[in-house]
């Protein structure tokens, strides 16, 4: 750390003391001991912590991991997370299906659960005996808030021989309503096999309507959907990608599918977090960019330092609700434990259940890119109700 200097005579004005940091805040000191005990760990996030920076991070990663083990707690970071996060904290880390088939097998008596609410969600569904806590209470999403479990009763009032197919991105009161839910890695798989099991050429797949059309351009199921979206993935437009070609010649384009169909159309390669950070390390392209959450590009260059990584930065406000700081003081107070009625738990279980019995693929589903954008049926309370 740099040393300190009273003001003395020379100093027209007083020199300005370095602000208290989260540690210090808590009590935590940069002693021997931490360092000792987390130097290991620094070179898993040298690329974006600094060395000046390290002491005031230090000490809580080191209580973190020290509370994991008093407590019998795992974290189970998200791909969004920051690196700080993802790579020093993080027990099991992925997308929302693989850490959905965490929460489920892990032994540990407590899960902190460093994403957004409904993931948290998730996790109580599947483990009610265990304590599910999230570090901040307003880390939402807006693709969950865009639908209601009142909504879905009334689309199945509506569309009563269709099933419903909820992207695990929704509340645990959606869940309840819906017959099975899916993630981006096997969104199409779950659409195939419940149009199957119900002998139909129609599903309604909710609430991300970006989802539900390239899956749609992946299959012969005819698919209906709702108008929610991403707040993040939105945001990108094939036009962004032609500029990002231009700008860096050769460079491999990876686009989520919550990103609207023209950016799919326009990309190299297309799926969820966990098939983008597979494609990186499996092929090892020269440059790269990954048209998804800005923390995602971080921890897969964390994976792959011989890959030049271009980051064009969409920030999710909402996973960035989760810190260092207060996943800490989840731990040491216990607190925002997430409960869910065991009526809605149970009804919501049975739509994971349902995803979760299906064969279990041997790597995420990629979806083809360069496929014309199609136009799907839209879903809408008003419809629905008139």
């Amino acid at each position: 750390m740099a040393r300190l200097i009273d003001r003395g005579p020379g100093c027209p004005t007083p020199t300005p003391l370095r602000a208290e940091s989260a540690a210090d805040a808590r009590g935590l000191a940069y002693t021997a001991e931490v360092k000792a005990a987390t130097d290991q760990l620094y070179p898993l996030v040298k690329d974006f912590i600094t060395p000046m920076e390290w002491p005031a991070i230090a000490p809580l990663v080191h209580a973190i991991n020290t509370l994991k083990a008093e407590k019998d707690a795992v974290i189970l970071a998200h791909n969004y997370m920051t690196p700080d996060i993802f790579r020093l904290v993080g027990d099991f880390r992925g997308d929302s299906l693989q850490l959905a088939r965490e929460a489920a097998e892990t032994e540990a008596s407590v899960i902190v659960q460093a994403g957004v609410h409904f993931m948290a969600e998730t996790s109580k569904i599947l483990a009610p005996e265990k304590t599910v806590l999230i570090p901040s209470m307003e880390a939402g999403c807006s693709l969950a808030a865009s639908i209601t479990g009142e909504d879905v009763r009334l689309i199945k009032q509506r569309y009563p021989d269709y099933p419903v197919v909820t992207y695990v991105n929704t509340t645990a009161d959606v869940k309840a309503e819906c017959h099975i839910t899916c993630t981006s890695s096997n969104a199409a798989q779950v659409v195939e096999a419940i149009a199957a099991e119900w002998n139909t050429d129609t599903v309604i797949l909710v609430p991300d309507q970006y989802l539900a059309r390239n899956v749609a351009a992946q299959t012969g199921i005819r698919i209906m959907t709702w108008p929610g979206a991403c707040e993040v993935h939105e945001l990108f437009s094939a036009e962004d990608v032609e500029q990002l070609r231009e700008a860096h010649p050769g460079v491999v384009v990876l686009a989520h599918p919550e990103c609207p169909p023209d950016v799919l159309e326009a990309a190299d390669f297309a799926g969820s977090t966990a098939a983008l950070a597979n494609y990186v390390g499996d092929h090892k392209p020269a440059r790269v960019v990954l048209l998804t959450e800005c923390s995602m590009s971080d921890n897969v260059a964390a994976e792959n330092p011989e890959v030049d990584f271009i980051r064009p930065c969409n920030l999710c406000p909402h996973m960035k609700r989760i810190t260092l700081e207060n996943i800490y003081d989840c731990l040491v107070e216990m607190k925002h434990e997430v409960l869910i009625e065991e009526e809605v738990r149970l009804r919501a279980k049975a739509a994971i259940d349902a995803m979760l019995a299906l064969p279990k693929m041997k790597a995420p589903l990629a979806f083809e890119t360069g496929l014309p954008p199609r136009t799907i049926p839209m879903v809408e309370v008003s419809t629905v109700t008139a």
